[in-house]
Order: structure tokens, then sequence, then C-alpha cells
């Protein structure tokens, strides 16, 4: 039995039942009542027996019998009616019980109903959706005002969180910026010492991958935040053939072997700059993760339906389980929260919010054989005439 409606038969069968106890009750007392008035004769109806021994006394005896045992037919007969009509109504009555038990049960949930297809349509894009539940100051209306104010705190908590990494990032670039000065001014010192030299290099090397989890912060925390001054049309192909071009010497350096179809019709709207941070991110990952003479195959197409992207790699055999918690912050299928050199453990989580953001589904797959797929699917938009070229607002 579906869980779908469980509540609904619950309350119809929990109605019709009071409604047929109740008939059952009526009907049994009608029958008990009647039933006692039948069969007690009525003081003055039966004739005083004549006197013994005449044969008029004989004769009005065989009719007092005749007519009692006429009553009792009659009385059967009428008993027998009866309890068929009885049993005609009982049936009837459970169906109207049973039907009008679905309609107070319909009515009854129906508010329920409405917070649940609200609640669900509600996620950490959309917080400011309230469910504004009108009506009487019942338990329902109690159970959505509550909802309510939960939203509004996490919205509150989701907006803080992201000024937060907004701010933190931004305000962190200055003392970065000066440390990486001083660096250079210490190192183009006359004749600086060789132990200051691999100092300051290895330094550098942190301050470059701090740099890089600042501008992943920054561009995660504008993602998250949803609101694009920059919608363009843009060719999910045409970015993909990009990033493969600034990545030919990374693919030329693992062997890795390269199947691309990016088809034309792979357009789609958004903003320019994260779209292509995320297609730079899914193919970087590619890379990054693979092993050497591995592979790697890319489809970029669209139709009517939507813009896809799909990355696909050869590799070990991943759980799902974990591969599900890629698009998170600083989740990594390895043990340590260290990756590969470059690697912040941003990237799919900077894919997953820019995804959210332009309203497109983002899907990541265990392959059986061993590797990872990667299927990014947004709406699909037209291009006009020479205007429709990436980046060029219509």
């Amino acid at each position: 039995m579906s869980r779908r409606g469980t509540v609904v038969r619950r309350f119809t069968l929990l109605y019709a039942a009071g409604f047929l106890g109740s008939g059952i009750v009526l009907l049994v007392l009608t029958y008990v009542m009647s039933g006692v008035r039948l069969s007690a004769p009525a003081p003055g109806n039966v004739p005083a027996p004549a006197p013994s021994g005449s044969s008029e006394a004989d004769a009005a005896q065989r009719q007092i019998r005749e007519l009692r045992d006429r009553l009792a037919e009659v009385q059967g007969q009428e008993q027998h009616r009866w309890v068929v009509a009885s049993l005609v109504a009982l049936v009837v009555t459970a169906l109207l019980s049973l039907l009008l038990g679905r309609l107070l049960a319909r009515r009854v949930l129906r508010p329920l109903r409405l917070i649940t297809a609200a609640t669900r349509r509600i996620s950490a894009e959309n917080l400011h959706e309230r469910l504004d539940v009108t009506g009487p100051a019942d338990e329902v209306k109690e159970l959505a005002d509550t909802v309510d104010d939960l939203l509004e705190r996490l919205e509150a908590s989701f907006a803080a969180q992201r000024r937060f990494v907004g701010n933190a990032s931004h305000e962190l670039r200055t003392p970065l910026a000066t440390i990486r000065a001083s660096l250079d001014v210490a190192v183009a010192k006359p004749e600086p010492a060789a132990q200051a030299l691999a100092l300051a290099g290895r330094v550098r090397t942190e301050l470059d991958r701090v740099d890089h989890l600042l501008d992943g912060f920054l561009l995660l925390a504008r993602a998250q935040h949803g609101a694009f001054s920059d919608r363009t049309l843009v060719s999910l192909g045409e970015l993909a053939r990009e990033a493969l071009d600034d990545r030919a010497p990374d693919i030329a350096a693992k062997s890795l072997a390269l199947d691309a179809e990016v088809g034309a019709a792979a357009w789609t709207r958004g903003s320019a700059v994260l779209l292509s941070r995320m297609v730079r991110n899914v193919v970087d990952n590619a890379i990054t993760h693979n092993h050497a003479n591995g592979w790697i195959r890319i489809t970029a197409d669209g139709d009517g339906s939507g813009a896809r992207l799909v990355v696909e790699t050869g590799g070990d055999v991943l759980e799902q389980s974990r591969v599900d918690r890629l698009g998170q912050p600083f989740e990594r299928l390895g043990t340590a929260r260290t990756g590969p050199e470059g690697s912040s453990g941003l990237g799919l989580s900077i894919v997953s919010a820019i995804v959210a953001a332009h309203g497109g589904r983002l899907v990541l797959r265990a392959r059986p054989e061993g590797g990872l797929r990667v299927a990014v699917t947004l709406a699909s938009a037209v291009p006009e005439g020479a205007a429709a070229r990436t980046g060029v607002p219509v």
C-alpha cells in the first residue's frame, strides 16, 4: 500500500466506522422496539372465550386460532421485509459513509497538503518564500506559523553565513597582498641568502593556494546569492572548448585520451563568468582526479528540454554514497583534507552552487566500471542571429 494518502484513508475509515456503528445501533434498537410492539396483543382485541361445550364456542375458538395464525404470518412477512429493507439501507449507508468520510477527511487535511507542497518548494535558494496560511487560529494555522518562523530563522542564518564568507574572503585579500609585497621586497634586496629565497618560494606557493581558496569562497558566495546582473546567452559547447584548450598541456602531460562531442545547440542564459567557471571546474576535476593514460569523454548538446554538459572519466570504482557528498565544500573522495596540488576542495561545490543559482540540475554518478560521471542540465535558450554569441547580451 502506498504511503500517499494513508492519513486520508485512516480518517475515512474512522468516520465511516463511527457512522456505521451509530446506524447499526439505531437499527437494532428499532428492531427490538418494533418486535415488542408487534408481539404484544393490544388489550380488548382478543374476544372473550365462549362457554365450553357449544358449537358456537368451538367455531369461535377456530376463528381466533386462524386470526392468530394470519397475524403471525403477517408479522413474519413484515419482519422479513423490514430486515431486508434494513440490510439494503445499511449497505447504502455504508457507501454513503465512505464517500462522506473521504470528503470530510480531504477537507480536514487540505491545509496540511498545502503546507506540505509549499514546504517542498522551498529550498536554500528561495528561503524568502513563506506559507502564509490563512484561516482560523487552530492547530493547522499554528503549525504553518511555526514553519514560517523556522524558515525566517533559516533565511537569516544562511544570509549571515554567506555575508561572512564573502566579507571574510574580501578582507583577507589585503593582508595577503601585504605579505606578498613584503616577500617581493625581501627577495629584491642585493644578494639575498639562499635560505631566504627558498623560504620565500615556499611562502609564495602557500599564498597562491590561499589566494585560490579565497577566489573559490568569493565565487561560491556570489553563486549562492543568486542575483546576476550579467545574464547573457552562453554556449556550453564553446565554454567546454575553451576550457579544454586551456588545459591541453595538462591533458598531454597525463597522456589522457580525450573524446569531445560539443555541439552548437547547447545554449543557455545566465552569468557568463559563473558558467565559464562552472565548466572549467568540471573539466579541471576530470583532469586533476584522473589516472595517467586515462580517458575523458565530454558531451555538450541541447534541445527544447534543456542544455546539457556531461563529463565522464575512468578510474577506480567509487561508492555512490560518497560521490553524493562531493557537492559540499571540502568534500573529497580521499580521507585527507588536502587534495592534489592546487585543489581547494571547492570545485564541485562551486559547480553545484552555480547550477542551483541558474535553476539547473547537477547529477553526480559513480560509474559501475569505475570513474565518475558529472551531468549538468540548464534551461535552454535560443540564440537570435549574430547576437547569439557567448557573453553578448541579448
